[in-house]
């Protein structure tokens, strides 16, 4: 009895700890004990609104590389167990922010150097239905991710509290809950400078947004290395402030740059970290922006010595996957082409993208031809990671050999280290090839037979296509004769395969005397097709063998003919001339179908015998 009592002790504390509220697992928790996440202020965000959450991420003691963070969708700890008198329990999650796709999906910053740190913000839409109150947030850091990471294997959950209070209602505070973004460089060429000149430039940065920033600093950041910052770094200071940037506004941010002696030719990516406000006294958000400028200097080949394109930094465009419409091409088919291009770089985008399809060639021939004439098209920019669609219509030759032909896709392009990368891939169409057969005369002997009697048939069965017959078969099948099925074999393009075959009479002729033959194949891959085609042959009802022909000696008195004359009175009135022609004639007719069924039976006998060899019969078993 104790021990059921303390099961049940058990059971009701775990259905209690369940049963807490969720935000008093996630309402306020102590951020200090955070080993990465820098949490100075508590973002506050009106229910049903958008939030902008600051996240600054420091180093520490040691250098991160392939660093990522974004909203950790461990999310657990927010779920309530409820009770429900009708149904029972049931869970409920009181997580506090809209959930979709692109909810738990982490950001990129980068590498942070030793004692450094970077930061970011991360976008979430408070839910309508939530309480007011303070909800502690898991966020993921991530490290040593060269590609984006999978959410569920995080390198650490670290916390920061929010505020939630009800939105006022009125429509300028709800339009101070939306984010703020800026966009550099809209409406203006790539900055142009030319060593050992000095670089006078600004920058347009538009606050794209439809609400005013405040305090808004732009940070130019720096790098020693002249490969990828090209000014010399002379001021301790490049950062550039505005007090307010109202909404839709441009500013020009200006800078004087002196160009490093060592800078080479080509274009350089220059980040900038904006911070900002988004009211007066509001929390410090920060963002990440890019914008390209361009250096003429010296040549990497002057630095480098004999020109290495290992020694250059390029995209890598890859064919991520492919399909064509239809799927299975003929000879001679038109059909659509469609690639999926993909920057497989990490951190290196490609512009100004030629990419130009050519075929493979059959005796000097393309075996794919566009349907315009034009095999090029031209993407402007593919960033890291990115995917371009490419659509291109193409007419196959109608008389290739059926097989895989190649389409080499020429690559053309920039990156910011490398001018007009070459690189080119290729994928491989399969075209197929209709069957096509005819058939030779087909000589039936004889045309004509009685029920019982056989005929032999014969006729060749011609391969006109480019693809090989397999189990090529003839059937002969009609109400007048025996069904019979001849095997021919496998025939080869522009090769023959013979029918030679004997058919009985099992039924007298009702029709037209059309026999069809049915011709069936297979490709390589087993299907099967047929062809019909048809003879001509007559079969008769057998003569009684009691039928009394009137020609006997003694009978011919009784075979009157018209007049009533009988066929012997005829016959003797004949002249003897005539008589010896008659005579004659029917010894010849006698001796011409002997002559028939002798070649007949021993052509029998010796495809019996041949048969019999082929099978290891014994010519005694034959008879």
């Amino acid at each position: 009895m104790k021990r059921i009592n303390w099961i049940t002790a058990a059971f009701m504390a775990m259905a209690l700890l369940l049963a807490a509220p969720a935000t008093a697992l996630a309402a306020y928790m102590d951020v200090g004990s955070n080993q990465y996440l820098v949490a100075k202020k508590i973002p506050e965000g009106k229910v049903g609104k958008s939030l902008s959450i600051p996240i600054t991420i420091n180093a520490g003691a040691e250098d991160m590389d392939g660093v990522w963070v974004g909203l950790c969708s461990d999310i657990f700890e927010f779920n309530q167990i409820m009770s429900d008198d009708s149904n029972g329990d049931y869970t409920v999650s009181n997580y506090p922010f809209e959930v979709t796709q692109d909810t738990f999906k982490p950001k990129r910053l980068g590498s942070i150097k030793m004692g450094k740190s970077k930061s970011t913000s991360l976008s979430v839409t408070i839910r309508k239905d939530l309480e007011p109150g303070y909800y502690s947030i898991p966020i993921a850091v991530y490290i040593d991710c060269e590609e984006e990471p999978d959410t569920d294997r995080y390198w650490a959950k670290e916390y920061i509290n929010i505020y939630v209070s009800q939105p006022t209602g009125t429509t300028e505070s709800e339009e101070e809950e939306q984010q703020i973004t800026f966009v550099l460089g809209e409406g203006q060429p790539t900055p142009y400078g030319t060593y050992p000149n000095v670089m006078d430039f600004a920058i347009n940065m538009r606050n794209s947004s439809e609400m005013k920033a405040y305090d808004v600093t732009v940070s130019m950041v720096l790098d020693a290395d002249s490969a990828k910052f090209p000014f010399n770094i002379n001021d301790g200071n490049y950062d550039r402030h505005f007090d307010v940037i109202e909404a839709g506004q441009t500013v020009a941010v200006p800078y004087s740059m002196a160009i490093r002696e060592d800078s080479y030719s080509g274009f350089y990516p220059i980040q900038y970290n904006i911070s900002f406000r988004e009211s007066e006294g509001g929390p410090l958000l920060t963002a990440e922006e890019t914008m390209y400028v361009q250096i003429v200097s010296k040549s990497r080949e002057d630095a480098l010595g004999d020109f290495n394109a290992n020694d250059r930094t390029r995209a890598r465009i890859i064919v991520d996957g492919y399909e064509t419409v239809p799927e299975e091409i003929y000879a001679g088919d038109t059909f659509e082409l469609i690639l999926h291009m993909k920057n497989a770089s990490s951190d290196v985008p490609a512009s100004n993208i030629l990419f130009t399809l050519e075929s493979e060639k059959v005796s000097e021939s393309a075996v794919f031809t566009t349907e315009d004439g034009s095999n090029s098209v031209v993407v402007n920019s593919l960033g890291a990671g990115q995917t371009a669609e490419i659509r291109m219509k193409f007419q196959s030759s109608g008389g290739v050999d059926p097989r895989s032909y190649s389409i080499t896709i020429k690559e053309k392009y920039d990156s910011p280290e490398f001018k007009n990368a070459e690189e080119s891939v290729t994928v491989d169409i399969p075209v197929k090839q209709e069957a096509r057969l005819s058939t030779g005369t087909i000589d039936v002997m004889p045309a004509s037979i009685s029920v019982g009697g056989e005929t032999n048939v014969m006729f060749g069965i011609n391969n006109t296509g480019k693809v090989q017959l397999y189990n090529v078969t003839a059937k002969f099948e009609a109400d007048s004769i025996q069904t019979e099925e001849t095997y021919v074999g496998n025939i080869k393009p522009g090769e023959t395969g013979n029918v030679d075959t004997m058919l009985t009479g099992v039924a007298a002729t009702m029709d037209d005397g059309k026999i069809p033959i049915t011709i069936s194949y297979e490709d390589e891959n087993g299907n099967v097709s047929t062809v019909t085609k048809e003879m001509s042959l007559y079969v008769s009802e057998p003569i009684p063998e009691d039928f009394d022909w009137g020609m006997e000696a003694g009978n011919m008195e009784g075979v009157d003919m018209e007049g009533g004359t009988s066929l012997k009175d005829r016959f003797l009135a004949l002249s003897m001339p005539l008589r010896i022609a008659c005579i004659a004639g029917v010894i010849v007719v006698i001796g011409a179908a002997a002559v028939i069924v002798v070649k007949l039976t021993k052509k029998r006998k010796n495809k019996k015998q041949q048969r019999a060899e082929e099978e290891g019969i014994d010519d005694d078993e034959i008879l």
